[in-house]
């Protein structure tokens, strides 16, 4: 009885089992090591191979944004005043009382003198309109003419759009759009309050911009006041 059950516990020992056919083994080339559990060992003695590295897409941030609101155009630019039609001047020539007067700038932006005739006004500053006065006064008429130019009144500002009374209006020194407003008579039922669009002369050309109310107004501007729509 002994010896029977000590020869399958052999047999068992060596992977060997003998059935009805004979004597057969489990063992197998691949599997002829084993785990320090007993059990055979897989097939796959190499890893697997390493797959290449591919390049990554950046990683997007998602950090919240600033919110980019709205803003209104920017103003129309300010640049020293120029002269142009409208404009009421005080010309005074030392020593000549002749030439020493108050003189308009007509349409085409001249203004018209004894001995030298008509002279360019248009886009020159008062300092500039001098210095063209003397240069032309010195060309056979006085040997050293001192000229000085003084503005007398501005050329009127025009307002549009949604107040009471559009229309030409003189100028006052210092004065806003909301002053503008108010000399038209105030706003309309429907004006847009908080801002208006202003057109302006600036290097030959005419410049538009949206802008406050608190905006300074110039000689020759024209402000249109929009209309709200709710």
């Amino acid at each position: 009885m002994l010896l029977c059950v000590a020869l399958p516990l052999a047999a068992c020992g060596n992977n060997a089992q003998t059935g009805y056919y004979g004597a057969y083994s489990y063992a197998h080339p691949v599997y002829a090591q084993t785990s320090p559990q007993g059990y055979p060992q897989q097939p796959y003695a190499q890893p697997y191979p390493q797959q290449p590295a591919y390049a990554q897409p950046p990683a997007q941030s998602y950090a919240q944004q600033p919110y980019a609101y709205p803003t209104a155009p920017q103003a129309v630019p300010e640049a020293p005043y120029t002269l142009d039609s409208g404009d009421r001047l005080r010309v005074v020539v030392f020593g000549q009382e002749g030439l020493t007067t108050s003189y308009s700038v007509d349409a085409s932006g001249h203004i018209s003198m004894p001995l030298i005739g008509s002279v360019q006004a248009r886009g020159l500053s008062p300092q500039q309109l001098a210095a063209q006065i003397t240069t032309q006064l010195k060309n056979g008429y006085i040997r050293e003419p001192h000229v000085a130019v003084e503005i007398e009144a501005y050329r009127p500002f025009f307002i549009l759009g949604e107040v009471t009374y559009p229309g030409q209006y003189p100028y006052v020194a210092n004065m806003s759009v909301e002053t503008a407003v108010a000399i038209a008579g105030g706003f309309s039922p429907r004006a847009k309050r908080t801002a208006a669009e202003l057109s302006r002369p600036y290097m030959g050309q005419l410049v538009k911009g949206t802008v406050p109310i608190q905006t300074l107004v110039r000689p020759g501007d024209t402000i249109t006041i929009g209309e709200r729509w709710f």
